[in-house]
């Protein structure tokens, strides 16, 4: 019995009962569906075994709408909790729980499979490449986080949740304060999925340094490119820094090291200063991408070259440089002493100049230019001053002596939400929407569309506004509950009729996609929104070579060159393209690591060395494995693209 005491969750309740239920009807479901429709076949041959650069896109993708929705029901039950006084929905242990789920699921879980769908997407299409670098290492980057993400999501049924925050700070994080295995969850999970984010960094860098069109220059790529390249740049900075942390995490809780711990030694900050040398970087790990995006963006919709393109470079490049110099403003409470606080106070507000940059290089993109207020531009435009106010309250948590009113308020976690939402989860939702009709060849009704920017951007605003008066009150983050006295109870309640508009906000644009796949018309143009970048350029759908002929590339805005100027992006004859064949091996690596995590997780040793032993296997049957790829005949070619000239 002691053996499975360990699989129990060790704060039971009905909710939990009821998601066991409902995960296991829903694994029922999915398996019975795809064995009526047979299905399995094509599941395997199209999906779990490619290596194709959008499909991977895609389902990137398709998790993160998924976990956008997991962590969305945290935020909820963490409002509901919150809207009264001495509410007793949640108990405190509870809540723990799922604020620290919520976090993790959100940057972790949400955004970087956000982001990492469009660079997977766009990237080779952008600079006229076939693929990526290592076709079959992204795949693998992939199942590793997906599989990451599912080890995360078991824990509140099989063994209990992470309880000590999304930060999982020492000592709260070791076995004496969090004795369950929820913390282990935390440790292993992040750290596959975590391999996965950094051999993403390491494909896409390669990807762009060495797979452009001929033509295409460093300065000729599109933004998004450059945000790409900016962004992984950090990547492969800071995610080894993350993965030694949990790695030396791990040897505490499993192995009695004492590299976090009290005693015997150990100290208690590396682990934040670890985790925040990579943790403030992911800020702009998430955020910068999202720029690339509103850069795309607001210059189609605005009819204008995005202005200020060598500024926009140079602003980003300067913002990757500052990320990693500005991570002990999170211990301005915590006696680091003047200098230390006056250095990270100077570098963290030096980093809203060059982000003002890209302010005006937008604003003045939409100076004098013709406007069409679609739903894509509608997230860019009210993106800004959001943001604006974001960065401001930035600005202001700065200052090292003022942080002392601030910190560990929710006027933080309004300023981060402030920072986060406007600049990651708007500019997915535009990014989806504008790229929505290249990857499903239909366009998202624009009404439903319209319906749920306002209603997200009401309800944002009143979820966390308020949140700035109650934090500059006193009002604790991290706090389960508080007393009527306190006078937080009106403006908690305005958060939750907030939270609840953003979910119903969310709610349509499930329904839009529902609407669209059944209503939308199919015989949409390859380039509906009179775009202007590479990746219009090609057919919708897409075809498996991207471009039978490689493009002649004049400027970053390629596409609309071809347009406008008459400049011949395609010439040449066609010839023989060398694709990569599909392989099962990254889905079965990804399959032996979440076995491999969950056996340290709950130290079953025998599984582990087993797992173990496999992953060295797949690795050493990939270095002997003589796979040279296939090649797409030139009349396979042909017939492609004059069915697709059809289509189009």
């Amino acid at each position: 019995m002691d053996f499975l005491d360990r699989f129990a969750v060790p704060n039971p309740s009905i909710a939990i009962y009821a998601s066991m239920v409902a995960i296991g009807l829903t694994v029922v479901a999915i398996f019975a569906g795809l064995t009526y429709f047979k299905k399995w076949g094509y599941l395997w041959r199209e999906w779990l075994t490619t290596v194709d650069h959008k499909r991977i896109g895609i389902m990137y993708l398709i998790s993160a709408l998924i976990m956008l929705f997991r962590g969305g029901v945290d935020a909820i039950m963490m409002r509901a909790q919150l809207a009264v006084p001495d509410n007793k929905l949640m108990d405190a242990q509870h809540y723990n729980e799922v604020f620290s789920t919520h976090g993790v699921i959100m940057l972790l879980f949400m955004a970087m499979p956000f982001i990492f769908a469009f660079m997977n997407y766009l990237v080779p299409l952008q600079i006229g490449a076939r693929d990526v670098a290592f076709p079959r290492l992204n795949a693998l980057s992939f199942w590793l986080f997906f599989f990451g993400a599912m080890l995360l999501n078991i824990s509140f049924v099989v063994g209990g949740s992470p309880d000590a925050g999304w930060t999982s700070y020492f000592p709260l994080a070791g076995n004496e304060l969090s004795p369950s295995v929820g913390t282990n969850y935390y440790m292993f999970a992040i750290q596959i999925s975590g391999l996965g984010s950094l051999m993403t960094g390491i494909n896409m860098i390669t990807t762009i340094i060495k797979m452009r069109a001929p033509s295409m220059t460093l300065m000729k790529m599109p933004m998004f490119t450059w945000s790409t390249l900016v962004t992984n740049l950090i990547v492969v900075t800071v995610f080894p820094v993350l993965t030694v942390a949990l790695a030396m995490g791990s040897m505490d809780r499993l192995f009695g090291t004492h590299f976090f711990t009290t005693t015997n030694g150990g100290m208690d900050m590396l682990w934040a200063n670890l985790f925040w040398v990579w943790g403030h970087p992911e800020v702009y790990i998430l955020v910068l991408p999202a720029f690339g995006l509103y850069s795309e963006i607001i210059s189609t919709f605005a009819g204008r070259n995005l202005y200020g393109y060598k500024s926009m470079v140079a602003s980003m490049v300067i913002i990757s440089a500052l990320s990693c110099l500005v991570w002990a403003h999170h211990f301005f409470t915590m006696g680091q002493g003047p200098t230390a606080n006056s250095f990270f106070s100077i570098t963290t507000m030096a980093i809203s100049v060059p982000t003002g940059v890209k302010m005006f290089n937008w604003l003045f993109t939409l100076w004098k230019g013709k406007i069409r207020f679609t739903v894509p531009m509608l997230y860019s435009i009210g993106f800004i001053p959001l943001f604006v106010i974001g960065g401001m309250t930035g600005v202001m948590l700065a200052m090292s002596a003022a942080d002392y009113q601030y910190h560990n308020t929710m006027f933080l976690v309004a300023h981060f939400h402030n920072v986060i939402i406007p600049g990651v989860v708007f500019a997915m939702l535009a990014g989806l929407t504008y790229y929505w009709p290249k990857m499903f060849g239909f366009m998202l009704n624009e009404r439903i569309g319209k319906w749920a920017f306002w209603l997200l951007s009401i309800g944002f605003c009143l979820a966390f506004f308020p949140m700035y008066i109650t934090g500059l009150d006193g009002q604790a983050r991290r706090m389960y509950t508080y007393s009527e006295a306190t006078g937080y109870g009106t403006l908690n309640m305005v958060s939750f009729v907030g939270a609840g508009i953003m979910a119903i906000s969310f709610a349509i644009i499930v329904y839009n996609v529902y609407y669209s796949v059944r209503y939308s018309p199919r015989n949409i143009s390859a380039d509906p929104w009179d775009a202007r970048s590479l990746e219009w350029a090609t057919h919708t759908p897409v075809p498996e070579y991207n471009f039978a002929i490689t493009p002649n590339v004049a400027s970053s805005q390629a596409f609309w060159d071809t347009k406008k100027k008459g400049h011949e992006l395609f010439s040449g004859e066609l010839e023989k393209i060398h694709m990569p064949n599909n392989s099962g091996v990254p889905f079965i690596m990804g399959a032996i690591f979440f076995v491999w995590g969950f056996s340290f997780i709950f130290s079953l040793w025998i599984p582990a060395i087993i797992s173990t032993i496999a992953i060295l296997a797949c690795l050493v049957l990939r270095s002997f494995e003589v796979d040279h790829g296939r090649y797409i005949s030139v009349k396979e070619i042909e017939e492609t693209e004059i069915k697709l000239r059809g289509v189009n």
